[in-house]
């Protein structure tokens, strides 16, 4: 397994200064390789799910076992410095682990061809569209050479044909790398697409309220039957949790 959660349990604080629980007896397990969307409604806390397993907000009971070594992220907003080129947006993580200069700028520009940004390494992020934003943020993610991919949302603020053409991008660097993924993603279609598993949770506070293989065959068509009765489940599994 790449991951276990056993009980977690998190909680925060509120502008009036008043616990909030967030996550509640959280136990799912990931296994090496695959690909796992997490959805559910509003308020589920799936991106806080996402801090807690980053170890970005501290829990208050439960366990968590990393087996990966070197997680990424990639942002629902992109997380671009704005005063940086794509180029050195996607060379950052490096400059971070003291790699050369030389070396970290031919490991960004391989990225920024495999994402299909070449042409666009001079570019600020104020030029590039929201699309080509996302894909330097994977390029980036990409770059430290990850084994564990956390995505919160990538495909939220994109357009349709945008979105299709990222997901394509997306299983063929999953296949190549071989990584874990695990997704939030509020699309019932899109989860059942990429996913090997789906992790629902039900709101206030966030609860695993199923955990659902995906047994469809790869690649998936997403006009089948057996497709839509899948997206019918899960959109009535959301329902009742909302």
């Amino acid at each position: 397994m790449a991951l276990v959660l056993s009980r977690v349990s998190a909680r925060f604080t509120d502008e009036e200064k008043r616990s909030i629980s967030a996550l509640e007896d959280i136990s799912f397990s990931i296994p090496e390789g695959d690909f796992v969307s997490i959805i559910g409604p509003s308020g589920a806390g799936k991106s806080t799910l996402m801090r807690v397993i980053l170890d970005l907000m501290p829990l208050t009971s439960g366990t968590i076992v990393r087996k990966y070594e070197k997680p990424a992220m990639v942002f629902q907003n992109y997380a671009l410095f704005p005063w940086l080129t794509a180029l050195d947006n996607v060379a950052f993580g490096l400059r971070m682990e003291r790699v050369s200069r030389e070396e970290r700028e031919h490991i960004a520009r391989e990225k920024l061809k495999e994402v299909g940004l070449a042409h666009l390494e001079k570019h600020y992020p104020s030029m590039l569209s929201g699309g080509q934003r996302q894909r330097v943020g994977l390029a980036r993610a990409l770059a430290i050479s990850p084994d564990f991919l956390i995505m919160d949302e990538p495909f939220s603020n994109l357009d349709t044909i945008t979105v299709e053409a990222l997901k394509t991008d997306l299983l063929k660097i999953w296949r190549t790398y071989g990584m874990t993924i695990l997704m939030v993603n509020h699309l019932i279609p899109d989860a059942i697409e990429l996913s090997d598993e789906i992790i629902v949770m039900s709101a206030h506070p966030g609860r695993v309220q199923e955990t659902m293989a995906i047994n469809l065959p790869r690649p998936r068509d997403t006009r089948t039957e057996r497709f839509f009765k899948e997206v019918d489940y899960l959109t009535e599994v959301i329902r009742t949790v909302s």
